[in-house]
C-alpha cells in the first residue's frame, strides 16, 4: 500500500493513470485531507487528497517514478507500508491487475 498526497484538482489524474498503467490495481482518493509539514524551514498548510494505492513490491519502483514523472509537486510524498494479510482472493486479484 502506498500513500501519496496531491492537490485535489490532480489526485483523479494521478490514480487514474496508474490504474491504467497497471502500477496499481486500485487507487482510493480520500478528499477533504489538510497537510501540516515544514518546508523549506517554514511551516505550511495545504488542503489535499490523499490517494491510498494498492500495488505489489515488484510494481513500487516504477510506481514512484510514474507518480513523481505526473505530480505537481517538487518532492511529492511516496510512502509505502506493507500489507502483513489480508483476503487471499482480494490479494490475488491485485497481483493480477499489476502485473505488467
Amino acid at each position: 500500500m502506498v500513500l501519496v498526497t496531491a492537490p485535489a484538482g490532480e489526485a483523479d489524474g494521478l490514480g487514474r493513470a496508474l490504474v491504467a498503467e497497471r502500477l496499481a490495481a486500485c487507487v482510493n482518493v480520500v478528499p477533504g485531507v489538510r497537510s501540516i509539514y515544514r518546508w523549506q524551514g517554514e511551516v505550511k498548510i495545504d488542503d489535499e487528497a490523499l490517494l491510498v494505492i494498492k500495488t505489489t513490491e515488484a510494481r513500487l519502483a516504477g510506481l514512484t517514478e510514474r507518480v513523481k514523472a505526473l505530480h505537481s509537486y517538487e518532492l511529492p510524498e511516496v510512502l509505502a507500508l506493507p500489507a502483513v494479510g489480508g483476503s487471499e482472493a482480494y490479494l490475488g486479484w491485485l497481483a493480477g491487475e499489476v502485473r505488467a
